[in-house]
């Protein structure tokens, strides 16, 4: 029997691929690409119309090869060899429901003609089998009963003590090398499906699918030799020149929008992508364990650190807020915000042993307050799903909005600290809503001058300002913020505990409670001490002229200064802190006698020291507790040196390494 060609049609829900021998003077059994699970004998439509559809046999025969062979061994100008490409054999290999993840993936209704095209933009299946192979199977094959693996690796797999051939040996890891490549289309392509879907448990099939696919990486890098290999030509552009692949195929698909120009990865270089892709992916489904809101936005920013590409941020985007309505698809984010008040500032309207939480106008002016938040903080987490350059730009636009919440937060609070004096004498409502909201502006700042540092948007002289800004007076806000919120939470439990003791005459064992924003509190002092170290330290840089500055000619320090903290203009509270009162605050001539830079040196030293004690002291210390000890460390030695007078004639400007850290640098004195 000679060679057979295996071709397909489109994929339904049972079908049948066989294909015939290769006669003579005949053309090769084939499919009609438009009439599914009907074959025919290629003899021209006049010999098919008249004879019709020809059962298949109970035994398939079947043998594949590439676009390749087919037009060297086979010159017969009725054969189309672009026909019998691998990735049209694999489309034949993909069954009716991965057919509907290619649709559903590329947002297109495609003929079967198109399929070989679609199936071309996944570079993972750039694998040919390089020889023909005869396989057997019984009946029919069928995707849910037969797997690619079983049709294609049984007839090589060896048996207990017999000696393996080479040839069949190459034959074997070819065809696994197949398998895994459609085996990790399949997993991949259905995990993103379950992504679309508004139940939770998805989410937990997709972080299994995921798993899977990861299991196959390690074989997929193992076959990489394997299959037709990229041509090395430089004339047509840095993009891989090979049959049956077409770099420019979805151009047609991407946006109006200015050309980007993409760089097609390497085979080896195609593992590990995917490899860190996965990892985000399986990240991604963490977030569906977190109930807090506030928790919910630590998450979004530790991943939005990482820099990770667009689709696992559209992910995340698309699993925390599904058609823009739920969280998670279960939770109304009304709820959320108002767990939030509870974890953070325990306000006596949402407590269910206040009276308030019986009162109409009470509840009416909650649940409008609570419906006001809700855009803004979507808003809040959306912009965590963009790159790291344009959330700094959103972010400073947002906080018009969080102003206008901290307006409407003042007012609430003083209608239901009036409703509940009437009611409550005991008990306050003053600046509970307001104080929540505050804290995620002050928030929002540090986070914006933060950013500044990691996308090198500052210059050296620029630094002073900066930090003095961060450490006198937004972590100085957000000290008191988060002291007044811990106040007012150990006042409310006061309250319920002393209503308990009236109910029970049973006496109690009195345990400690772990203060929910101890933690943040901790790190906001490090923050501080550290924003202050490295503000002393630029200052007595400067008293040593150890820091080139610009020769101002169009502009001067007071635009910069205004340029850098334009956003904070519209916030009320905290009040925006100008140019004249920065001098004023910061000047050193208003002591008496006014440091010299080797006091600056120690007084940099001892807040290092500080910090360092600080984190030393966490009970659990994380990645990010960790990076700041590398910086602070090394910081405390060379404040000390520079204060003994090391090089202090030298006239070399010292270095900021923020490798360690990407806020906070390590001096380095050459």
């Amino acid at each position: 029997m000679g060679p057979t060609l295996l071709t397909v049609g489109l994929p339904t829900v049972s079908p049948h691929f066989w294909a015939g021998p290769l006669g003579p003077h005949l053309g090769p059994k084939v499919w009609d690409p438009h009439v599914p699970r009907i074959s025919r004998r290629y003899l021209g439509p006049q010999w098919a119309a008249r004879k019709g559809p020809i059962r298949a046999p109970k035994k398939h025969v079947c043998w594949v090869m590439t676009a390749e062979e087919v037009h060297c061994e086979h010159q017969n100008p009725q054969i189309n060899p672009q026909f019998y490409t691998v990735e049209r054999i694999l489309t034949g290999c993909i069954t009716a429901k991965l057919y509907e993840l290619h649709r559903t993936l590329l947002k297109v209704s495609f003929p079967p003609s198109r399929t070989r095209e679609c199936v071309r933009k996944l570079p993972f299946l750039q694998v040919c089998v390089r020889k023909a192979r005869r396989i057997q199977t019984p009946e029919p094959w069928t995707a849910h009963t037969v797997t690619i693996r079983q049709r294609l690796s049984v007839a090589t797999r060896s048996r207990q003590g017999e000696q393996r051939d080479p040839e069949v040996e190459l034959d074997h890891q070819q065809c696994l090398a197949l398998f895994s490549r459609v085996k990790f289309t399949r997993l991949l392509l259905s995990a993103l499906i379950s992504f679309t879907k508004k139940e939770t448990s998805a989410v937990s099939e997709a972080q299994k699918l995921m798993t899977q696919a990861a299991d196959l990486l390690p074989a997929i890098h193992s076959s990489i030799q394997y299959g037709i290999q990229s041509q090395n030509d430089t004339t047509k552009g840095d993009h891989p020149i090979m049959m049956g692949f077409e770099p420019l195929v979805n151009q047609r698909l991407l946006p109006p929008t200015f050309p980007r120009y993409a760089k097609i990865i390497k085979r080896e270089e195609m593992v590990n992508y995917f490899s860190k892709l996965i990892e985000r992916i399986k990240n991604v489904c963490e977030v569906i364990n977190i109930t807090n809101l506030h928790s919910i936005l630590d998450f979004f920013c530790e991943f939005s650190e990482q820099s990770p590409c667009v689709m696992s941020r559209s992910l995340l985007q698309t699993t925390f807020l599904i058609d823009n309505k739920k969280v998670f698809g279960t939770h109304l984010m009304q709820d959320m915000i108002k767990d939030a008040l509870r974890y953070f500032v325990s306000p006596p309207v949402l407590s269910t042993k206040c009276s308030l939480n019986n009162n109409h106008q009470a509840k009416d002016y909650i649940d409008s307050f609570v419906t006001h938040c809700t855009r803004p903080f979507c808003s809040l987490i959306q912009i965590h799903g963009h790159n790291r350059a344009r959330q700094r730009d959103k972010l400073g636009h947002i906080l018009e909005e969080f102003a206008t919440l901290q307006d409407e937060a003042e007012k609430v609070d003083a209608a239901l600290h009036g409703l509940l004096m009437k009611l409550e004498p005991q008990r306050q409502h003053l600046a509970c809503l307001g104080t929540w909201i505050l804290y995620h502006n002050l928030r929002i700042m540090i986070q914006y001058l933060l950013s500044g540092f990691e996308l090198e948007l500052y210059s050296m002289h620029e630094y002073y300002y900066i930090y003095w800004y961060l450490s006198e007076f937004l972590y100085a806000w957000l000290m008191s913020t988060l002291s007044r919120a811990d106040s007012s939470q150990m006042a409310e439990e006061r309250i319920l505990e002393e209503q308990l003791k009236v109910r029970s005459s049973k006496k109690s064992k009195k345990k400690k409670k772990a203060r929910p924003l101890s933690k943040e509190i901790t790190m906001s002092q490090a923050y501080q001490n550290m924003c202050a170290g490295m503000y002393k330290t630029m200052i007595a840089l400067d008293m040593d002229r150890k820091v080139r500055k610009p020769q101002f000619e169009l502009d001067s320090e007071q635009v910069r200064y205004e340029h850098r903290f334009a956003p904070f203009n519209s916030v009320v509270t905290p009040p925006p802190v100008h140019y004249i009162q920065f001098k004023e605050m910061s000047d050193l001539k208003k002591y008496n006698p006014p440091p010299r830079s080797a006091d600056l040196y120690m007084a940099a030293s001892k807040h290092f020291q500080q910090a360092k004690l600080i984190l030393e002291n966490v009970t659990s210390p994380d990645a990010e507790v960790n990076r700041i000890l590398k910086v602070a460390k090394p910081n405390i030695v060379v404040m000390k040196l520079l204060a003994g007078g090391h090089k202090k004639e030298t006239k070399v400007l010292p270095e900021f390494d923020f490798s360690a850290h990407k806020y906070f640098p390590v001096v380095k004195i050459i």
